[in-house]
């Protein structure tokens, strides 16, 4: 089986997902073909060379329905020739994108591909795409889980009881977040793979402490859900929860044969690839068992792991991981993750590929580990080796 390596990455600032953020006035198409422009040029190929470009977008509907991606193509003024889909696998849809490429590079498939992402949730709120009085779980799905199934919010306070995370735990994980986010683009370790100088993540509040985030509210307080769940007592905030993003990123992958042919140098491989299901009113605990997965795949052990990037969704998903999995906080989300920097959700899975890129590059480390929890109780899981 051939190698399927990654030649260049690039993303978008995250801007703040409101009518006031940095990226509400593109088109998310215009935003995802921004991305795919810049990752040609800095690789220096010709776009017709392209088999397929595969995009990760959740909510499908308004400005981003019809194949976003395939629009994203014409945008960027690639030729009619080069194909494109748009995938969903919720949170971690274009962290499957990159799956697909790079699994169609190493079947023979495809010798080029792009893997990216967009979300515009300014634009297209979370959740529109769900119509009014329409029920998109169905009665089989109300049988088996008569209680019904919960928000993310709910599911990420469930998380917090279950692991008996206090709320100044949660509190100081988001307070690191932003610290290292902040330091980060204060030291300009964000300048190579933002491709658009002196415009930073615009959700990164480097004058926040952890007494600021104290004093914020419970986001989810629900009397019907302190009924069902007496276990819970409301840790979550917008404070320790990532915010509401817009922003894009793309990959280019391709064979190591193609790459040594267009004499472009291979910055790492995609070594191991796993995906799993868990429990879906917990939700967001699938992580821990993608990375089991990976792992034995991989045929590595946890301490092999040089560094980690696991979206930061809401502070108790990731301290949850790291206590089933015994991870070094020092290795995982080293410049910041999705509670600072942001989570513009079909985008997230190709912007932490992009910063795991350029952190095991600037660090001169080998192998990395990126998973996302998603909505419905899935996870990817992807390890890439450093060339």
């Amino acid at each position: 089986m051939r190698d399927a390596v990654i030649v260049e990455a690039v993303r978008t600032p995250v801007a703040k997902g409101r009518p006031n953020g940095a990226l509400h006035g593109e088109h998310p198409a215009d935003l995802l073909a921004r991305t795919l422009t810049a990752l040609v040029e800095r690789a220096g190929i010709d776009p017709a060379l392209i088999d397929d470009v595969v995009g990760g977008v959740v909510t499908q509907a308004g400005d981003q329905a019809l194949n976003v991606t395939r629009s994203a193509v014409l945008a960027a003024g690639f030729p009619e020739s080069v194909p494109a889909m748009t995938v969903d696998r919720q949170c971690g849809s274009s962290q499957q994108a990159l799956h697909i490429a790079a699994q169609g590079v190493r079947s023979g498939a495809y010798d080029i591909a792009v893997a990216c992402g967009v979300e515009s949730m300014s634009r297209v709120p979370m959740g529109s795409a769900v119509l009014p009085g329409s029920d998109p779980f169905g009665p089989g799905v109300a049988a088996r889980y008569p209680g019904g199934l919960v928000g993310q919010g709910i599911s990420a306070e469930l998380i917090a009881a279950r692991w008996d995370l206090p709320r100044e735990e949660l509190d100081a994980f988001a307070y690191e977040s932003h610290r290292r986010a902040a330091e980060a683009w204060k030291n300009g370790e964000f300048d190579r793979e933002v491709a658009w100088a002196g415009q930073p993540d615009e959700t990164v509040r480097p004058d926040t402490t952890p007494e600021v985030l104290a004093g914020l509210r419970p986001a989810y307080l629900d009397p019907a859900m302190a009924e069902r769940f007496p276990e819970i007592t409301w840790r979550i905030t917008a404070g320790n929860a990532s915010p509401i993003n817009d922003g894009a990123a793309a990959v280019l992958v391709m064979s190591a044969e193609a790459a040594a042919r267009l004499g472009l140098r291979p910055r790492a491989r995609f070594h191991s690839f796993a995906v799993v299901g868990d429990d879906p009113l917990l939700m967001l605990t699938a992580i821990i068992p993608a990375t089991a997965r990976v792992l034995g795949r991989a045929g590595l052990a946890l301490d092999d792991i040089d560094l980690f990037e696991v979206n930061e969704a809401f502070a108790p998903v990731v301290l949850a991981w790291q206590r089933e999995t015994g991870a070094d906080p020092a290795r995982v989300n080293v410049r910041g993750g999705a509670i600072a920097i942001g989570h513009p959700l079909g985008a997230s899975g190709a912007r932490l590929m992009t910063t795991l890129l350029h952190n095991l590059e600037d660090r001169g480390l080998r192998y990395g580990l990126q998973t996302m929890c998603e909505a419905g109780g899935q996870a990817n899981a992807t390890v890439i080796e450093r060339l």
